[in-house]
């Protein structure tokens, strides 16, 4: 296995290095909007926990915060967005298609009649994903207050 490069564009965005539009953030995820979304309310999952990805050996400690975390945000999209659907994707080594090496996870709502852009093609205006961002958060915590 390839060691943790701590300069990756995620550990630089979770020391706040880079600014991001973030949706939801706890003990050991953060949730961020995808500034180049291939759909309206592309939303990234990552552990703060420096992971290269599921292959690393460190992994299997912080899997379930992660998948509760995007299973938490993927119903809250999907409502306050009104999708019709969601796709999950998270993708290992470059080979498997990662282009950035600290383990994330796509939430990407789906609406019938509308394809996915293609990756990296359209960087999204930041007032429309901040306006995204709140719409998710607040379903969030609707749904949160409701359990």
């Amino acid at each position: 296995m390839v060691a943790y490069d701590t300069n990756n564009i995620l550990a630089k965005i979770l020391r706040h290095e880079i600014p991001s539009v973030r949706v939801y953030e706890d003990k050991a995820t953060l949730a961020i909007m995808d500034i180049m979304p291939r759909t309206q309310g592309h939303l990234l999952v990552i552990p703060k926990a420096p992971v290269r990805n599921m292959l690393d050996d460190k992994v299997k400690d912080i899997l379930p915060e992660l998948m509760a975390t995007v299973w938490h945000l993927a119903r809250a999209a999907q409502s306050a967005l009104q999708a019709h659907g969601i796709t999950i994707e998270q993708f290992n080594e470059k080979a498997g298609g990662q282009s950035i090496f600290h383990l994330h996870v796509h939430i990407l709502p789906r609406w019938e009649g509308i394809p996915l852009r293609p990756p990296m093609m359209h960087k999204e205006e930041v007032s429309v994903l901040e306006s995204q961002a709140k719409a998710i958060a607040d379903q969030l915590a609707a749904t949160h207050n409701a359990e």
